[in-house]
């Protein structure tokens, strides 16, 4: 059998999506698309913030639709590839692409403390904001996609990365690529 040429990584803000894809594609040498770059480019070329452009994408559907299309475009043309974003997972899934999908999960404070650390600023901020942006999204997931993203029953390894060193983590991932 063949192991499947795309991993999906997904993961709420902080824990640890990027660093996990980081080092994936470093010790696979494979491409990385990423879906939270792509929205925060798109914010930018808005001239919006991040906060006020994840409030255009909740009324507007299509700003959502145009990145997944995107990022599965990607993703079957630019195979063997990690794909990061928080509903690649169910993306692959829904286009029936042959990848292995992957949860990071953290606890909330841990998160926090991460993203207040990656920012600049403190733990309590971070994790207001990460609390609104969180649910802006789950709004968007379900009014958009009808996807509840808490449902985690799609993907093919959960790894919880509060206590979890990164090398680990990927170790965990590539050893079910290896073994799929």
């Amino acid at each position: 059998m063949v192991s499947p040429q795309i991993i999906t990584v997904s993961g709420l803000p902080g824990s640890g999506t990027s660093t996990a894809c980081d080092t994936l594609c470093e010790k696979l040498g494979w491409a990385y698309v990423n879906a939270g770059r792509i929205f925060r480019q798109l914010a930018e070329e808005s001239g919006l913030s991040l906060a006020a452009f994840g409030e255009r994408a909740e009324a507007d559907g299509r700003i959502d639709r145009q990145l997944d299309e995107r990022i599965i475009a990607q993703a079957k043309d630019q195979a063997p590839i990690v794909v990061e974003g928080r509903l690649t997972g169910w993306m692959a899934y829904r286009s029936g692409l042959a990848a292995l999908k992957v949860w990071l999960a953290a606890t909330p404070e841990i998160r926090a403390e991460r993203v207040a650390q990656r920012e600049s600023k403190s733990a309590a901020q971070a994790l207001e904001e990460l609390r609104a942006r969180e649910g802006s999204e789950a709004r968007r997931y379900e009014q958009f996609h009808q996807i509840d993203f808490s449902d985690l029953s799609i993907y093919d390894v959960l790894i919880e990365t509060d206590d979890t060193d990164p090398n680990a983590v990927v170790a965990q991932i590539i050893s079910r690529l290896e073994s799929a």
